[in-house]
Order: structure tokens, then C-alpha cells, then sequence
């Protein structure tokens, strides 16, 4: 990938709105941003292009589909090297329970979040997280009570210092 150029306002405009509609029209999201729908269209297609946007999806809200439970995890691996983190690594990427999960720093070194419909699919996934051939060494849980905001996208000021702020 060539190195993206620094993002302006339009840009920066134009990724606020697709976060907030990633169905909105070309033409309206021109007119939107105050550019031809040609120049727009352009735009869009080199953020995408630099993988500055990744993707478009719906958000689904998953008590509407059925029960569910968002579990965080909190996972310390046995064996801190770059093997075995990479089979930890791997095997978690292929669980359709798991929504995202990052490395961490810290007491523990993988902090994951799953949706599963019920208290009894987590209790045997964490075992199995804890008995694969893996170097899982402890599992500890925290269960979402309430929802306070959902990740609804980069605000689009995001990666600007206070010297390039208007």
C-alpha cells in the first residue's frame, strides 16, 4: 500500500457521515461535503483504496436475533513467545463466539469479547479456551450488564494534534 496522504476536512467530513450512513447515495454525500459527485466518488475510493475505510457492514443487535451475553476476557498466555502466541492467535480468530479481541499490556495479555446466547455456551467455551493444546494459562471473566455505547465509529477529528485542530 503507497503511503496515504493526510487527511483534510472533506476527507475527514466524508468518513463522519459514512459512519453514520455507509448506504447514503454518492450524490448526497456530495452534496453533503460540497463536491461534484465525481470528485466525491473519487475521495471514497482512495480512502478505500489507503484502507483508511476497511469495509462497510450493518450493525445488528443481537438481543433482537435472540438471548445473548457479552462476556470479556481477560486471557494470561503461559508461554510469551511468538509461537505459541500466534496458535493462541489463530485458534481464537476461528470461534464465531468471538467479536473482536486485542493484545494487551498489562496483568494479562489478551482481552477478548464474545457474544454467546447463554451463561452455559460460555462456561464450556472458557474451557475449552482453558483445556486446548494452547498456552492459555488462566481465563478470567467479566459479564456486560448494561450497555452504555456502542463503538459507532472514529470521531472524525481522530489522529489530529491540537495544532491542527481549527
Amino acid at each position: 500500500m503507497p503511503d496515504a496522504r493526510p487527511l483534510d476536512q472533506i476527507d475527514r467530513r466524508i468518513l463522519e457521515i459514512l459512519q453514520e450512513d455507509g448506504r447514503i447515495s454518492n450524490h448526497r454525500l456530495s452534496e453533503l461535503v460540497n463536491l461534484s459527485p465525481s470528485a466525491c466518488l473519487a475521495r471514497v475510493r482512495r480512502l478505500e483504496s489507503d484502507q483508511v475505510i476497511t469495509g462497510y457492514r450493518a450493525q445488528v443487535d443481537a438481543a433482537k436475533i435472540g438471548p445473548s451475553l457479552t462476556v470479556f476476557a481477560e486471557l494470561t498466555v503461559s508461554q510469551n513467545n511468538i509461537e505459541s502466541t500466534e496458535e493462541i492467535e489463530a485458534a481464537l480468530v476461528e470461534l464465531p463466539e468471538l467479536t473482536e479481541a486485542w493484545e494487551v499490556s498489562g496483568r494479562y495479555d489478551i482481552l477478548a469479547r464474545f457474544l454467546v446466547p447463554d451463561m452455559e455456551r460460555w462456561t464450556r467455551l472458557a474451557a475449552e479456551l482453558a483445556g486446548r493444546d494452547m498456552a492459555v494459562e488462566t481465563v478470567r471473566t467479566v459479564l456486560a450488564v448494561k450497555r452504555i455505547k456502542l463503538f459507532s465509529g472514529v470521531h472524525a477529528s481522530f489522529g489530529r494534534t491540537s495544532e491542527t485542530r481549527p
